[in-house]
């Protein structure tokens, strides 16, 4: 903390949210929407929704998270339509359920448009100061401090400080105090969290080179096209027609044997290697270094060559992030296939930051350290855009709730990806930067990005975020949809020769009874598009709608099954352990499970289940125990 006798009382606030990253953004943004005064305090205002590492949003997993941060009123999706310069859908060959929006992103037109956003937002202020104390009364959050000696009454606070918490650059032997992009650290507010009782721990996260695009040979590249058929992100404009927005491209290109051996041949000078780096670094986005160390049977690997705007001749290096000294970053960049000729302009680097023990937190995004108390993303041990941002929304929301003295929303594990995603920080925690992924939700097929609306708009509009127009316009979508499923059922295709002609060059068995097309569609290779030749008073859709018809026709079984293991589930979730204050008391419990369970307070029988350290047996006793004293 620095110390200064030049403090002064400024503007009281209902809401104070330290950062205005990803995070910050839609944290700020929620709670001045649901009616309270908000200032958002950065370091930098050029930090506001900036992109330091991927010029991109949404990817596998990701996607859908940025679909669920727009059916809650979220601003993301939003945001990303206005600035998008490529857009892909991934996963296409593969089912609905991982299928995952992922686009380019025009980076500093994605900033200023946020920045306007914000600017314009009724109850929201900004402030480019850095806050260095918390001040703490009776266990609750009453104020926070600036450096620049402001003091700022608040009711809730929301911690989204990134990457830039206490934040050191790494570059082979060379190592600074700094943020991102070059902009300032937050270097006092580690110390008032330790006052406060916080442990904190040490990530990093990395980079690569941005490069000159005019010094690309293209002749030697990949290159990679946007979608022909453009999908939105918001839902509000999924009626939009995107044909005529210019889309870059993108390229792909290799590491050669070259790249391999610069790289190591001077993994002694990495910081990584030669244990200057405390942090945890990230499994899923690793250094190139760190791909050569890992994966020693592996030649070469795949490099991508982005575009950052088109206001910029900056191109994005993806997968080729490093900490080695700029020296070597200019020799092994030059070894890439296409970048023999390449012009860095601004090397690559790792960054260690400050982040908290994501277990002493709440579902809600509340610390269980300090009331009135919030955290959203990488402060949590999360790494991303999309993670962040969907963090600061349930953080901002509940912030919200909290003072209006309402329930928290909490999404569980069967709600959403963002409900995942709270649920494994606070209740697992994690030992390194936590990404979003398909494979970490277990119902992850009624979990599709294209129903975040149906899951999720209800909520979003009881809240107060989403519009009674938006909602209704949801309403309709789904009696739309609905109506469509019905008809089907009603349109039978009886086995004459002229069907079966049709049903049999459509590559599928002749009929020998009548069936519905409802039915028909189950078929593997048959479909509702491929069916329209037996439909002549088929009604038209829009696009999406049709998508949503077909989807829930042909995985009909499996998403009954998946509702029936969510039925189960809730079970266990709906259990609340709130009456239970020691759990050392309850006889039968092994120690370790009682040290935890009292450690992480869930808020129910199925949050407890998740926990490292309690089994089975554990969670029977505590069923037990409900089922009698607990009366």
């Amino acid at each position: 903390m620095l110390e200064s006798k030049y403090k002064f009382i400024d503007k009281s606030y209902d809401v104070v949210v330290i950062g205005a990253g990803h995070a910050g953004c839609e944290a700020s943004l929620a709670t001045a929407r649901l009616g309270f005064s908000t200032l958002v305090v950065t370091n930098s205002m050029e930090s506001i929704a900036d992109m330091p590492c991927n010029p991109n949003i949404g990817g596998t997993g990701k996607g859908h998270i940025v679909r669920e941060i727009d059916a809650l009123g979220g601003e993301m999706a939003i945001n990303i339509d206005k600035t998008f310069i490529q857009s892909r859908m991934l996963n296409t060959s593969k089912g609905p359920a991982v299928h995952s929006l992922r686009v380019q992103a025009d980076k500093r037109k994605y900033h200023e448009e946020m920045k306007k956003v914000l600017e314009r937002q009724e109850n929201l202020d900004l402030a480019e100061q850095e806050v260095d104390k918390l001040n703490v009364e009776d266990g609750k959050i009453v104020s926070v401090e600036t450096k620049q000696g402001a003091i700022y009454p608040a009711k809730a606070v929301i911690v989204c400080t990134g990457t830039y918490l206490n934040a050191k650059i790494l570059m082979g032997e060379l190592t600074y105090t700094s943020g991102p992009h070059g902009l300032s650290a937050a270097t006092y507010l580690s110390d008032s969290l330790r006052d406060l009782g916080f442990n904190l721990r040490r990530f990093k996260t990395g980079t690569p080179a941005r490069v000159d695009r005019k010094s690309i040979n293209y002749d030697k590249t990949t290159v990679q096209k946007g979608d022909s058929e453009i999908v939105p992100f918001s839902f509000i404009n999924e009626d939009r027609d995107f044909s005529n927005r210019k889309q870059e491209d993108c390229y792909l290109t290799y590491t050669t044997d070259e790249t391999k051996e610069i790289i190591m041949a001077n993994l002694d000078r990495s910081p990584i290697y030669a244990g200057i780096v405390k942090g945890v670094g990230p499994r899923y986005c690793p250094s190139i270094e760190d791909k050569m160390v890992r994966f020693p049977d592996k030649d070469i690997h795949q490099v991508f060559l982005e575009p950052e705007g088109l206001t910029t001749d900056e191109f994005y290096v993806q997968g080729v992030s490093s900490t080695l000294p700029f020296e070597i970053q200019k020799k092994f960049y030059k070894t890439i296939t296409g970048l023999e000729d390449v012009k860095i302009m601004r090397p690559a680097y790792g960054i260690e930051y400050d982040l908290i023990d994501s277990t002493t937190l709440k579902r809600s995004l509340e610390s269980m350290i300090v009331d009135g108390l919030f955290f959203a993303g990488q402060i949590n041990g999360s790494s991303g855009y999309e993670e962040a941002a969907g963090q600061g929304l349930i953080a901002g929301i509940n912030a919200a709730l909290k003072l209006r003295g309402d329930k928290p929303l909490i999404l569980d594990r069967s709600d959403a990806y963002i409900g995942v995603l709270i649920d494994d920080l606070v209740t697992k925690g994690t030992n390194e930067p936590y990404r979003m992924m398909t494979s970490r939700c277990e119902y992850r097929l009624t979990m599709r990005q294209d129903n975040a609306d149906f899951r999720l708009t209800e909520k979003g509009y009881k809240i107060g975020l989403v519009s009674k127009q938006r909602y209704e316009k949801m309403l309709e979508k789904r009696k739309i949809i609905d109506d469509e499923k019905q008809r089907l059922k009603t349109v039978m295709i009886n086995p004459t020769e002229d069907n079966n002609k049709i049903i049999e060059d459509l590559g599928s068995a002749k009929l020998k009874t009548a069936y519905s097309l409802y039915d028909l569609i189950k078929r593997p290779e048959l479909d509702y598009y491929k069916l329209e030749v037996l439909d002549p008073n088929r009604p038209k859709l829009m696009k999406f709608h049709s998508l949503e018809v077909q989807t829930e026709i042909k995985y009909e079984g499996y998403i009954k099954k998946q509702m029936h293991d969510i039925d189960k589930f809730k079970k266990l979730e709906n259990k609340s352990l709130d009456i239970i204050e020691d759990y050392f008391k309850i006889e039968g419990l092994k120690k370790e499970a009682a040290q935890k369970l009292n450690d992480i307070k869930p808020d129910s029988l199925g949050q407890a289940s998740r926990i490292s350290g309690v089994s089975p047996a554990d969670i029977n006793v505590l069923l037990i125990w409900l089922k009698t004293k607990g009366k």
